[in-house]
């Protein structure tokens, strides 16, 4: 079987659609002829005769094109909500998983239980179903509501993340002031395009006390994340380690 036939049958498997890091674990790459079966199937997937780009690190079939948009509700006639909705349940999905690979416990906020990130509901794939109690009752309010949570192994924080897809970051950051007084990292997610409204926002003199404890995170950045992640999981699961 060809390599783009191996990528496409893994595709199809799954519905029509896949992300780089479930590729990178799934297709089987021990026939290919190549050192670099990873960035093969990065070649791959580019191939606009095969395959189109939904989101950064997601990829589809295009014989399954209508079926999957229609599937994600993200079709050009989508009302921008649901479009919405998508975007934040797909990265907050790759935290998730990005969290779990890295052998954090990872918890998302019980409004977002239900929403899908792709096939399966949010809850699935997180670790833990409570919020650890780590704080005082008055902090914990608002730190349950952030979007993902990685917790350590002694059951502390070890990372925020906040996605931002339209607001002015103002709600997120007045979050991560509540918690400034942990050891934990506090991230903003959100589009390339918006990097210069955040730093704006956090060199104001209100979050003047986590101005350098905030870091941003682009949508492709957090997809290559995940993507390398799964990769380096695929070989360590190829060479048993």
């Amino acid at each position: 079987m060809k390599q783009h036939e191996s990528v496409k049958q893994v595709m199809k498997a799954n519905g029509g659609y896949a992300t780089l890091g479930f590729l990178y674990v799934n297709v089987d790459i021990t026939g290919w002829k190549t050192n670099t079966p990873f960035a093969s199937i990065r070649r791959i997937v580019q191939d606009d005769r095969f395959f189109f780009k939904i989101r950064p690190g997601l990829w589809a079939l295009k014989e399954y094109e209508k079926d999957v948009l229609d599937k994600f509700n993200i079709t050009k006639k989508s009302a921008k909500e649901s479009v919405e909705e998508f975007n934040h349940s797909y990265y907050q999905g790759l935290l998730i998983e990005i969290g779990n690979l890295e052998g954090y416990e990872t918890f998302i906020p019980s409004q977002d239980k239900n929403k899908k990130y792709l096939n399966k509901p949010l809850y699935e794939l997180t670790s833990i179903k409570e919020f650890y109690p780590f704080t005082y009752p008055e902090v914990m309010r608002r730190a349950i509501t952030i979007d993902v949570s990685w917790f350590n192994e002694r059951k502390y924080p070890a990372s925020f993340f906040e996605i931002e897809h339209t607001t002015d970051f103002n709600n997120s950051l007045l979050k991560f002031m509540e918690l400034q007084d942990f050891s934990v990292k506090f991230n903003i997610v959100a589009d390339k395009s918006r990097e210069t409204k955040f730093i704006n926002k956090i060199s104001s003199s209100t979050f003047f006390p986590i101005v350098k404890k905030v870091k941003f995170i682009d949508y492709n950045s957090l997809a290559i994340l995940h993507a390398k992640i799964s990769e380096l999981t695929a070989i360590k699961t190829q060479i048993k380690i």
